[in-house]
């Protein structure tokens, strides 16, 4: 269940993220309001699922595949550009998560 409390958390942070970006630096109000309950929401799910989940693998899925998914909206949603070393470094990020979670400490 700690993965499924996990998830929404990836999803309230990703859905956050995008509402910041349309809130064009919080000159409209729906969208600010809506970031911040993304954000109150991912957090909620984030501490919930630290109950079940130790605190390192926790952070680092929700932070490698909150950065990942973001760079993929950024660049399908908001047509932003992406260079190969900003992909060299997603990928890293993705390895070290991948990394932690098979070698970590509860292995």
């Amino acid at each position: 269940m700690g993965y499924i409390y996990l998830a929404l958390a990836i999803v309230g942070e990703l859905l956050g993220t995008n509402l910041l970006k349309a809130s064009n630096g919080f000159s409209s109000i729906l969208e600010t309001l809506g970031s911040l309950i993304s954000y109150g929401a991912c957090f909620f799910f984030l501490a919930i699922s630290m109950k079940t989940i130790n605190l390192n693998i926790a952070y680092a899925l929700w932070g490698g595949l909150g950065i990942v998914l973001t760079t993929i909206l950024s660049v399908i949603v908001w047509k932003e550009s992406i260079n190969w070393l900003s992909v060299l470094g997603i990928a890293l990020i993705l390895l070290g998560t991948i990394i932690l979670n098979l070698y970590g400490p509860n292995h």
